[in-house]
């Protein structure tokens, strides 16, 4: 790219520049489609977890109230801890919490590309190593799904 003296930018002769905006251009619009998805995921990943955990807790101890008002009340008071015991199940079982945890970290990590795409595009020249720094970011954002929650004492690891 080169700049005249009005402070207009062209591309260089041979397009490269282009590309490297082109490219950039196309990870920052996939961050942010991202990010809005790893939103939306952790959104409903937060309301399952509510959506079976409070009527787990709600009929376990309402169950346990059941089962010490009279004798006769034993089979009802089985029957909520049952529906409870599904309901701590299914949740055990999908994980929401966790997932939701995973899906705000690859958020956070979609957002940090999306930035950085924004201010390498800000600038009047672009080089290959832009390129490959967001796309080391990218794949960063990509494990961000996989990846476990850091330990205590331990520093979270993070890319640049």
């Amino acid at each position: 790219m080169a700049s005249s003296a009005d402070g207009t930018i062209t591309p260089a002769p041979d397009g490269t520049g282009s590309r490297l905006r082109a490219e950039i251009e196309g990870l920052r619009e996939e961050a942010t489609r991202q990010r809005n998805l790893a939103h939306r995921r952790a959104e409903f990943w937060a309301r399952a977890d509510i959506a079976l955990g409070f009527p787990a807790a709600l009929l376990a101890g309402v169950a346990g109230a059941t089962g010490l008002a009279t004798a006769d009340a034993r089979i009802p008071a089985a029957l909520l801890a049952l529906a409870s015991a599904g309901f701590a199940a299914g949740a055990g079982f999908l994980r929401s919490a966790t997932r939701c945890r995973a899906n705000k970290r690859a958020r956070h990590a979609w957002a940090t590309v999306e930035g950085r795409a924004a201010v390498k595009l800000a600038q009047s020249h672009t080089t290959p190593a832009d390129l490959a720094e967001l796309l080391e970011h990218r794949l960063a954002a990509l494990s961000a799904y996989d990846g476990e929650d850091p330990q205590p004492g331990q520093t979270p690891v993070t890319a640049g």
